[in-house]
């Protein structure tokens, strides 16, 4: 097995789980992931539908709590870090867009206000544009298409100047070709941006097109992790 540490040189590591487990009463959902994510990679979580992979996501920025081991954020225990600037600072876009009513900007503008800040226009405009949709400020979020509204989320999260971005299988409500066109905008962004990328897809295409490393999850658990190649030609 390689670990993302030795696959990528000597970058510093930004997200790291030590023993990450999540369990109900029922089940155990994560069973002891520790893994290390170098700064700046993208990662894509592969696996058969509830082998854990959403889940596994929304442990990383507590949307759903830990009920054991730890997450890290560039050395620090999370729990340290306050719940609205740890989701600023670990930015997530769900599968399904799910964004507040009123206007795509009141959209952009909602991280930064919860942190007593306010997006400038001009910065605004930018990330519109940057995802495709400039001149999209004033637009009610309920005029939106789906492809629409998958973009407005992007550019909410990248609206807190993320160091590390979750995507949860952020094409799979999509057409084909809408599909290609947000995946390249994805890669772009997430390059241009230097982010760190968590990418859960059940699509091995997309995961070789767009991560340089995978982990596989199987019944909760980690069962492979590496270089791309490595992985799904082992």
């Amino acid at each position: 097995m390689t670990s993302p540490t030795r696959a990528s040189g000597k970058r510093s590591i930004i997200l790291e789980t030590q023993s990450l487990s999540y369990a109900t009463r029922e089940r155990c959902i994560v069973q002891d992931i520790s893994l290390q994510v170098p700064r700046g990679e993208v990662l894509a979580i592969v696996g058969p539908s509830g082998s854990g992979k959403t889940s596994f996501l929304r442990l990383l920025n507590r949307l759903d709590e830990p009920t054991g081991g730890k997450v890290l954020l560039a050395g620090r225990d999370y729990r340290e870090i306050a719940p609205h600037i740890l989701r600023s600072r670990i930015g997530m876009v769900m599968q399904i867009p799910v964004l507040f009513p009123d206007t795509v900007a009141d959209n952009l503008q909602y991280g930064p206000r919860a942190r007593g800040a306010e997006l400038e226009a001009a910065r605004l405009e930018s990330l519109l544009s940057h995802v495709g949709l400039p001149g999209y400020a004033n637009r009610s979020v309920h005029h939106l298409s789906t492809g629409e509204a998958q973009r407005v989320s992007l550019a909410r999260a990248l609206a807190n100047s993320p160091e590390v971005l979750l995507l949860d299988e952020p094409t799979a409500p999509l057409d084909g070709k809408t599909k290609r066109e947000v995946e390249q905008l994805i890669s772009q962004i997430v390059g241009d941006e230097n982010l760190t990328c968590l990418i859960v897809t059940h699509d091995l295409e997309q995961a070789a097109r767009m991560a340089s490393l995978v982990m596989v999850l199987e019944n909760g658990k980690l069962a492979k992790i590496g270089a791309i190649d490595e992985v799904f030609h082992a």
